[in-house]
């Protein structure tokens, strides 16, 4: 069996997810934690930095003691010149430059009031980015809060987040190709076993799978050839032993055919005698008759279905007129006083001959074992006409109307009478050759239902009888 590519189904597409979410959750809470870890290493190197320069400022601004207006100036001036941006709170609050002049907050101005060196970073979507460190000066109550600018440290960290954000994304999509990868070729034997088992259901019994290596895909597909050879053997013998009971069947009803033959012509001279003879004779040849009678039907139905099983029942499509089959049946019969036919429907493009064995089995096995009234319906329904024959009698076990279109089957072995148990598949085979379809419906106690549908414009091969 050639191997093709797996169309990709849920399966397929879940393990593809699968691993996806695995590496991608993997791969994002990893550079997630990195990122997280050294921004904080970052933040805390620019902030030791900052406290430490803070703290040497904080000595130098001590020399401008006392703070006069001119020393006021001077000493901003000094920081200015230095690199070094500052507010001076003492009164009223002064700046260096007033680009880099943030408003101290609540917390940094008690903590500086306090005495203590303390800090605070302007929020993360304002530029410039501020880092403002405060104390007091010492021996005075003024306060000097020094201002570093970390617009180099956030861009830093920009850049590594849309690092990291590009590489996630890479992974993603590695993942994704790595998986479908994966999948694929995990799923490549799932695949071809189920094309194999279409194969095998479709009627193609030497599909076999390659068996490659020793994992379980190849103790699967062992196993899968052994089935499907186990199951060849027994369908090639089946169809031997259906090919057998065939041939028999045919070579019976031909042998039968001429003794049979003369048996009828004999019984029907019989018949004309029976009331010459006297009563004892008269009861066994009236049986002899029956028998005879019954023997004929069996050998024509086999006769009929042997050349069903060859082939050699050609079909001859003109329209016809449904319900005129059915009165002409039941006219022909003498059963216009229990088969009620009713309905219409137009002209069916059908064989005639065909159509009247099938419906003439249907209301013969509807009057002869069903009981009550039997009605024959017709009627169409779009490109379709469906012939209802239903019947008021016990009606049939449900176990049973899965077989009642096989041969020689009857729904009760015991019960004697002029039927074979082959009406019914002659019928159900007639009905496959005229393209229509056949079934049967029963509750027990309610009667039971036989339903003929053929298409319209006919659905057998037409060719001359």
């Amino acid at each position: 069996m050639t191997a093709g590519r797996v169309t990709p189904g849920r399966l397929r597409r879940r393990l593809v997810i699968a691993f996806v979410l695995v590496a991608g959750v993997s791969a994002g809470a990893l550079a997630g934690g990195s990122y997280l870890m050294l921004r904080q290493a970052r933040f805390d190197g620019s902030l030791q930095r900052a406290a430490a320069d803070a703290r040497y400022q904080l000595v130098l601004a001590a020399q401008f003691l006392p703070l006069t207006d001119t020393r006021r100036a001077d000493l901003l001036a000094s920081f200015e010149q230095n690199g070094r941006h500052v507010l001076l709170v003492a009164g009223d609050t002064q700046a260096s430059n007033p680009r880099y002049a943030p408003t101290p907050g609540p917390a940094l101005q008690d903590a500086v009031a306090a005495g203590q060196l303390a800090f605070q970073r302007s929020p993360g979507s304002t530029r410039p980015h501020l880092l403002v460190v405060g104390g007091r000066i010492p021996g005075s109550t003024a306060e000097l809060y020094v201002v570093t600018v970390e617009d180099d440290l956030a861009d830093g960290l920009n850049q590594l987040r849309t690092a990291l954000a590009v590489g996630w994304i890479a992974v993603v999509l590695l993942a994704a190709a790595v998986g479908n990868t994966l999948a694929r070729r995990t799923l490549e034997p799932v695949g071809r076993a189920s094309r194999a088992a279409r194969a095998v259901a479709e009627g193609l019994l030497d599909t076999r799978l390659p068996v490659r290596g020793r994992d379980e895909f190849s103790a699967w597909a062992a196993s899968f050839n052994e089935m499907a050879e186990a199951l060849e053997t027994k369908i090639e013998a089946l169809s031997r032993a259906q090919a057998r009971e065939r041939r028999f069947t045919a070579d019976v009803a031909h042998e039968l055919r001429t003794p049979v033959t003369a048996l009828v012509a004999a019984a029907s001279l019989l018949a004309d005698q029976l009331d010459a003879l006297p009563a004892d004779a008269r009861r066994a040849a009236e049986l002899l008759v029956t028998d005879v009678v019954r023997l004929r039907r069996l050998v024509e139905e086999l006769m009929e279905i042997s050349r069903l099983d060859a082939g050699r029942e050609p079909v001859s499509i003109r329209p016809v007129d449904t319900v005129a089959v059915l009165r002409g049946i039941v006219d022909a019969r003498g059963w216009t006083d229990r088969v009620t036919v009713a309905g219409e429907a137009p002209p069916t493009g059908t064989d005639p001959r065909r159509l009247e064995r099938v419906l003439a089995n249907l209301v013969s096995n509807a009057v002869e074992h069903g009981g009550g009234e039997v009605r024959a319906e017709v009627r169409h329904t779009g490109e379709t006409v469906v012939v209802d024959v239903t019947d008021q009698g016990r009606g049939i076990p449900a176990e049973h109307l899965p077989h009642l279109f096989d041969r020689f089957y009857k729904v009760d072995p015991a019960r004697t009478g002029s039927g074979s148990g082959l009406g019914l598949a002659i019928a159900q085979e007639n009905t496959r050759l005229l393209g229509g379809r056949l079934t049967a419906h029963s509750e027990i106690g309610r009667g039971a239902r036989f339903r003929l549908e053929l298409p319209l414009t006919g659905g057998g091969d037409p060719c001359d009888a």
